[in-house]
């Protein structure tokens, strides 16, 4: 990849994951079946939760999660304003509104103090999203939670293997949203889970991730199965397929391997960029397990003369792949004219938005890359320095 183009993230896809895939295609059998069914398990056994439910996206996992504690219309939902649209539009999908949050200014994450300044009689849930794999401070949101009645489903998209004071994410709230999106962790194209210890929450996501009806369709089509079936609700169409899991029961299998490999690659980073003095590091609390989802720095203004966008521009000249995460829910026009929201009122999110770049952080990258990607960030820093 040296004299080329380093791209931002390219999924570890090995021959393994390719037979898995072609075995699948031979069997006859390749909509939700018996890989789905293997996945949830080897899924809720990794991170030692009762359910795991496999959908079709982190998107599904969220609307299914938020549908199974009947969010009615008008109630709300607190979110943090950095973010993915996916994580507040689920909530406008109730016709509940999407309450925005600002960040805390060390690890960008939901604000809890801002949070419960946020609180009404309408609030029903509270959506903490672990930003680019470092878990809120849990014990915080949790108390609130409960101090409040309020529910919490976690939106961890990014979080996968993170830890929170030794738990994994994924067996502290009452539902937890993952993501298998290409860029993720572990991926199998498009596709999400739920994890829930909840025996009804996981009967009625379960029920509703297929069109409401009253029996798998694993169990229809098998031999002992039988054609008839109920609906119970109107439900969605959001059942993930053989051809997904086979993907992504490889993956999971290689996901504390790919999270070591993430790992030495942000600690190579932690070594490098700091003498630089041009751009702040990601910031890590001591009783965490980061999952290094993204590897985000922060542009010192004080000492580069040139924008983030620059820098960025500077590094695609450079041969080197970037990205930024997130431009503000507040500051894009759905969330401006549906809702109101307008820019400066969430100051922590949209001063990191402006400074803002993820760097390249996936398995498949060598130590030359991310040096790489080091040289051309000193390169740049000696250049624009002020």
């Amino acid at each position: 990849m040296h004299d080329g183009y380093l791209p931002f993230h390219v999924p570890l896809i090995e021959e393994e994951e390719i037979r898995a895939v072609v075995d699948v295609l031979k069997s006859g059998w390749i909509t939700t079946g018996p890989k789905v069914k293997a996945l949830e398990d080897a899924f809720a056994r990794y991170l030692g939760v009762r359910h795991a439910l496999a959908v079709s996206s982190c998107t599904a996992a969220l609307h299914l999660a938020l549908d199974s504690i009947g969010l009615k219309e008008g109630e709300e939902v607190l979110v943090p304003s950095l973010t993915f649209t996916a994580t507040a539009e689920v909530v406008a999908w109730f016709k509940a509104k999407p309450v925005l949050v600002d960040s805390e200014p060390c690890y960008f994450n939901l604000d809890a103090h801002d949070a419960e300044n946020k609180i009404t009689a309408k609030t029903r849930a509270i959506i903490p999203v672990h930003f680019a794999g470092h878990p809120c401070d849990m014990n915080a949101l949790l108390e609130l939670a409960r101090a409040k009645g309020l529910l919490t489903v976690e939106d961890a998209a990014h979080a996968l293997p993170a830890k929170y004071q030794g738990r994994y994410i994924g067996t502290l709230s009452p539902l937890t949203a993952f993501s298998f999106y290409a860029t993720k962790t572990i991926t199998t194209g498009e596709g999400g889970m739920v994890t829930t210890d909840d025996d009804a929450l996981a009967a009625r996501i379960s029920m509703m991730r297929l069109h409401g009806l009253s029996r798998d369709v694993r169990k229809r089509c098998s031999a002992e199965g039988t054609w008839r079936y109920e609906v119970l609700e109107a439900g969605f169409k959001y059942n993930l397929t053989d051809i997904q899991a086979a993907l992504g029961l490889v993956q999971l299998a290689k996901c504390d391997a790919m999270w070591r490999r993430r790992v030495a690659i942000a600690e190579r980073y932690n070594q490098a960029l700091p003498s630089l003095d041009a751009y702040r590091i990601p910031q890590v609390a001591s009783e965490i397990q980061h999952a290094w989802h993204l590897y985000v720095i922060l542009v010192e203004p004080d000492v580069l003369k040139i924008h983030r966008d620059q820098v960025i521009e500077e590094l695609r000249q450079r041969g080197i792949g970037t990205a930024v995460h997130f431009i503000p829910l507040h500051l894009h026009p759905y969330y401006q004219r549906v809702w109101g929201y307008r820019p400066g009122q969430f100051p922590v999110a949209e001063s990191y938005f402006e400074r803002c770049i993820s760097l390249p952080i996936y398995p498949g990258m060598s130590d030359g890359d991310v040096d790489r990607v080091v040289e051309s960030l000193k390169d740049i820093a000696s250049k624009f320095r002020r």
